[in-house]
């Protein structure tokens, strides 16, 4: 009986430790560079700044946009961790599948957000090549 009450306690209460490590997770930045003129950096997929309770609700039932990015983060993570040629891709393709068509060259950053006192600070983690962004948007199609 008693060993029936350990498997069963972890199930009803939580546990602190379900993850083995909480670190701030990586944002993805993007820009958009046409010849030799490089754009500025724009947040990936940007959160609101509000919801309505509604939208909150609905959000809780149904979000695959949340998904999306939940896996892009996860992407990012492994892309910091152990760099691999299919990390690369996803962002790469996932980011690009959500922009305006043109002759541009897409390029990414993972950047980390910290709070320094009341400084608010940008790390640079990782910086992608500038790939062609037809080319990637022709692969999500």
């Amino acid at each position: 009986m008693l060993r029936l009450i350990s498997l069963f306690l972890p199930t009803v209460i939580p546990s602190w430790r379900f993850f083995q490590t909480v670190a701030p997770s990586p944002r993805i930045e993007y820009r958009l560079i046409l010849g030799e003129q490089p754009g500025d950096w724009h947040e990936d997929r940007p959160r609101p700044a509000h919801l309505s309770f509604a939208q909150i609700l609905r959000r809780m039932l149904w979000n695959p946009d949340w998904n999306e990015q939940l896996y892009l983060v996860s992407c990012a993570e492994r892309l910091i961790e152990a760099p691999s040629q299919h990390s690369l891709d996803e962002i790469n393709t996932r980011v690009a599948r959500l922009l305006p068509k043109g002759p541009q060259l897409l390029q990414f950053r993972l950047v980390f957000v910290s709070r320094e006192g009341a400084r608010i600070v940008k790390l640079v983690e990782y910086e992608s090549t500038p790939v062609p962004l037809a080319g990637l948007q022709e692969e999500a199609a």
